[in-house]
C-alpha cells in the first residue's frame, strides 16, 4: 500500500513539474503558438485527473467516498476555468460554467438511489448524529460557512484603490470641437470670453498677475476680477464645486474620498497649470462621461455641468480656478 501512494505522489509531482516547467519556458515553441499550448495543456489536465481518478479506483483500490469525488471534481474545474483557461473569463461566465458542473455533479451522484445514498449519507449524519466526531464537524461547518460568506461579501464591496496596471492617459486628447447648448465650439480657436480688462480687450495670458493678490469685492475691482467673482460665486454656490474640489480647490473637499480617484487638485502644478483653457472647458462641460477609452480604467465622477450651468457660467468658474490657484493656463507653443 505504501508504495502504491508514492507512486501516486511521484505521478502528482512529476506532472505539475512539467507543467510549471513548460508555463517558465514561456507556453509556447517554435512548433505551436501561445493559444494551441493553452488548449494542450487544457485537455492534458483533464485527461490527467481521468487517469488519476482510474488510478485511485481500479490500481490503488483506494475508495473516494461520492462527497469527495463531487467537491474534487468541482475544485478542479474551478482550477481549470479560473487559473489554467487563456485568456481569462469574466466573473459571470465563470459563474455560469460553474453552476453547469455544479448541477452536472450533482446529476452524477444521484443517477441511482444507491450512488445518492452514498453522497448524501455524510451530510445526514454530519447534521444528526450525536457522536463526538459529527458534533465537532458540526461546529466547524456552521462557523466556517458564515465566516467564508462574509469575508467573500466584504472582500467583494469594499472600495478598492490600487492603482490599475493597465496603461492610461492622464490628460486625453481634446476632440476638435463640441457641440454645448445646440453651439459647435471650434476648442482649438475658443478664448475665455471673460478673460478681459476693464477696457473690455482680450487680456493675454499672464497679464492677470497683478490681480492674483487682489480683492475681487473690492470697489475698484477690475472687470478682471468682477468675473472671477462671479465665478467663485458659482463655484461655492451654484454649482458646489467645493463638496468635491475643496475650499481650497486642492482635491480635499467632503464628498472627494467617496470618488475613485478623488478629484482633481487644482492646486497641485500638474493639474489645471498644464492644461489650455480651452481643454478644461471642454472636461468641464462633458465630466467624466465625455472622456474617451483611452483614460480608463479610471474615470471621473464629475457631471457633464453643461447639463446645470450656461457657457458663461462654465468660463467664469475656470477663470476663478487659475485666479484662486494663481496659475496662468498653457498656451499654444507654451
Amino acid at each position: 500500500m505504501m508504495k502504491q501512494i508514492v507512486f501516486l505522489i511521484t505521478l502528482v509531482i512529476g506532472f505539475l513539474a512539467a507543467s510549471q516547467m513548460a508555463f517558465a519556458g514561456g507556453g509556447a515553441t517554435g512548433f505551436i503558438n501561445a493559444g494551441t499550448f493553452a488548449l494542450v495543456i487544457e485537455l492534458g489536465v483533464a485527461l490527467f485527473v481521468v487517469f488519476l481518478a482510474w488510478i485511485v479506483k481500479d490500481k490503488l483500490k483506494i475508495g473516494i467516498p461520492k462527497l469527495l469525488q463531487g467537491v474534487f471534481i468541482w475544485i478542479a474545474a474551478y482550477i481549470v476555468f479560473r487559473v489554467i483557461l487563456q485568456p481569462p473569463i469574466p466573473f459571470t461566465l465563470l459563474a455560469v460554467y460553474m453552476g453547469i458542473i455544479t448541477i452536472a455533479i450533482f446529476l452524477y451522484c444521484s443517477i441511482d438511489p444507491d450512488s445518492w445514498e452514498q453522497f448524501s449519507e455524510p451530510i445526514r449524519a454530519m447534521l444528526q448524529d450525536d457522536t463526538g466526531k459529527a458534533k465537532a464537524y458540526r461546529y466547524v461547518t456552521f462557523t466556517a460557512l458564515p465566516l467564508l460568506i462574509g469575508f467573500g461579501t466584504y472582500s467583494k464591496m469594499v472600495p478598492k484603490f490600487e492603482e490599475p496596471v493597465e496603461l492610461r492617459t492622464v490628460h486625453p486628447a481634446p476632440p476638435a470641437s463640441i457641440n454645448v447648448h445646440g453651439e459647435i465650439i471650434d476648442l482649438q480657436r475658443v478664448l475665455n470670453p471673460f478673460r478681459v480688462d476693464n477696457e473690455g480687450k482680450y487680456l493675454d495670458v499672464g497679464k492677470e498677475v497683478g490681480d492674483f493678490k487682489n480683492n475681487p469685492f473690492a470697489e475698484d475691482a477690475s472687470q478682471y476680477l468682477k468675473n472671477v467673482k462671479e465665478g467663485g460665486e458659482i463655484f461655492f454656490g451654484t454649482a458646489g464645486c467645493m463638496f468635491c474640489h475643496g475650499d481650497n480647490l486642492d482635491g480635499k473637499g467632503m464628498f472627494a474620498f467617496a470618488f475613485n480617484p478623488i478629484p482633481a487638485n487644482f492646486a497641485d502644478p500638474g493639474t489645471i497649470a498644464q492644461l489650455q483653457e480651452n481643454f478644461v472647458f471642454w472636461r468641464v462641460t462633458k465630466g467624466g462621461p465625455g472622456v474617451p477609452r483611452e483614460t480608463f480604467p479610471w474615470a471621473s465622477a464629475m457631471p457633464p455641468w453643461e447639463k446645470h450651468l450656461t457657457k458663461d457660467e462654465m468660463w467664469k468658474v475656470i477663470l476663478f480656478e487659475y485666479w484662486h490657484t494663481e496659475f496662468f493656463p498653457r498656451t499654444f507653443g507654451s
